[in-house]
C-alpha cells in the first residue's frame, strides 16, 4: 500500500509506482507535494475511488497514470480542471 507519508515528500517532482503490486486505495496526501508533475500507479492493486484532492495538483502537467487497477467510481470533475 502506499503510506499518506507520502504528502510528506514535498521535493517530489516524479513517482512512479506502476507495477508493484500495490494495494489499498490512492492516498489523498499525494495531492501536499506541490511539485508533482508526474504520477504514474498504473498496473497494481489499487482500489477504492480517485481522490477529488489530486484536481489540485496544479504541476501535473506531464503524466496522470492510474490505468489497470481496481479503482471505482467516476472520474472526479477536478481532474477535468487540470
Amino acid at each position: 500500500s502506499i503510506s499518506s507519508e507520502i504528502g510528506l515528500l514535498h521535493l517530489l517532482h516524479t513517482l512512479r509506482l506502476s507495477t508493484n503490486h500495490l494495494n489499498g486505495t490512492i492516498p489523498s496526501e499525494i495531492a501536499l507535494i506541490p511539485g508533482l508533475s508526474t504520477l504514474h500507479l498504473s498496473t497494481n492493486f489499487l482500489s477504492g475511488t480517485i481522490p477529488t484532492e489530486l484536481g489540485s495538483l496544479t504541476n501535473l502537467d506531464a503524466t496522470l497514470n492510474l490505468s489497470s487497477n481496481k479503482l471505482t467510481g467516476t472520474i472526479p470533475m477536478e481532474l477535468g480542471m487540470m
